[in-house]
């Protein structure tokens, strides 16, 4: 199952970019074996100044049709490191071919764009910088691609 990570905004070299490069690079080494990957960064802009409903156009253009898609936004649901992987494996083994992921830009993602989504996710109540937030996703998805393979990573 393929992963495409539609973000706003253009993450520069620094220890954001850094960290973002390696987790997605260790989710690809442990995720292959498992039909897992790759993951994709799709990054946009709107260059206009159209605020959420430009970037929504945007980023609903870096999701292949037929993928399963979630917002992450902080109203949505929390899941743990262990239930996040399960949603990740029931929608590979029922023959899903790609899963979407949005992070708006520093106002969010618009009501419209997440109100389509199949799942909208959080990562608590705290609001994160939309930067970090990429950097946090890559991490969960490495966590979830070691916990499907019963690697140590993860421990309870």
């Amino acid at each position: 199952m393929r992963l495409h990570l539609g973000v706003v905004g253009r993450l520069r070299a620094g220890p954001e970019r850094a960290l973002l490069d390696d987790y997605l690079e260790r989710f690809d080494r442990t995720g292959r074996p498992l039909g897992l990957g790759p993951a994709v960064v799709h990054e946009v802009e709107d260059r206009k100044g159209g605020g959420p409903e430009a970037e929504a156009a945007l980023l609903s253009r870096t999701i292949p049709e037929g993928a399963f898609v979630v917002a992450m936004d902080e109203r949505g649901r929390t899941l743990t490191s262990p239930g996040f992987a399960g949603l990740m494996a029931r929608l590979r083994d029922g023959g899903r071919q790609d899963m979407g992921f949005l992070i708006g830009g520093a106002d969010g993602l618009s009501p419209a764009l997440r109100d389509r989504a199949d799942l909208a996710l959080s990562f608590g109540p705290m609001v994160w910088p939309h930067m970090l937030a990429r950097v946090m996703l890559a991490e969960q998805l490495y966590r979830a691609a070691t916990i499907l393979s019963g690697g140590p990573y993860h421990r309870r």
